[in-house]
């Protein structure tokens, strides 16, 4: 099988922002040579979405951390909600972004990093409640989906099986935190490239080590079978 990167994250990962431009930047220094798969990690899952009071508190410090430490910028539209968590309407849950998701992907899989991205701006940058129809309306236009579909999938049983499966699938390959980055090598090999926010640079580097061990090892298992 041809070797692919999976990139385990959350819609409401704070960390998984900040790591946003280093992932499309690798995805589209690699798109020629690995597919690139993103898998939502279901961070926020509960039986009713969680009011924002509930993390406001350790969001307003957490933001500046992420902020200094990737240069990314969270909007006023979100540091609002975080200040303003009593008079906010907002409400967390993984649930609806990681659909929205599962559904994009049938329309457009190469472009699924930059639509996870395109999530996190809404959410962090932009102020948008993920938890809102209305939140991917502007999202629809812009990657010109048919609304007349998008909208009865996101509210379909069949593709929130889907995003819990992935929920699952994250879990099962043992991943702890977000962002999560990982090289399939084949269909039981796996190499871990990131835990946690990775610049660029490291992770590039990273990612050709890997490539170089994997062609090394199949030029050997080649040479094996003659």
């Amino acid at each position: 099988m041809k070797c692919r990167l999976i990139y385990c994250y959350d819609a409401y990962c704070g960390w998984c922002y900040g790591f946003s431009p280093v992932i499309k930047t690798i995805a589209g220094e690699y798109k020629d040579k690995l597919f690139i798969e993103v898998l939502s990690g279901g961070m926020i899952i509960s039986e009713k979405p969680m009011p924002i009071s509930i993390s406001a508190s350790y969001i307003q410090k957490a933001y500046k951390t992420v902020e200094e430490y990737t240069g990314i910028k969270f909007g006023e539209g979100f540091l609002w909600h975080i200040f303003n968590p009593d008079k906010s309407d907002w409400l967390l849950s993984s649930e609806k972004p990681a659909i929205a998701l599962c559904v994009f992907k049938e329309y457009y899989p190469e472009l699924q990093v930059q639509f996870a991205s395109d999530l996190q701006y809404a959410l962090n940058f932009e102020g948008r409640d993920l938890c809102d129809d209305e939140a991917y309306r502007h999202l629809i236009s812009t990657y010109h989906l048919p609304v007349e579909e998008f909208y009865p999938k996101l509210h379909s049983n069949e593709y929130k099986e889907k995003a819990y499966f992935e929920f699952a699938l994250v879990k099962q390959l043992k991943t702890t935190g977000f962002p999560a980055l990982l090289l399939q090598a084949s269909e039981s090999k796996f190499y871990m490239l990131a835990k946690g926010y990775t610049d660029h640079e490291t992770l590039k580097a990273r990612i050709e080590n890997v490539l170089k061990e994997v062609s090394t090892d199949k030029q050997g298992h080649s040479e094996e079978s003659r």
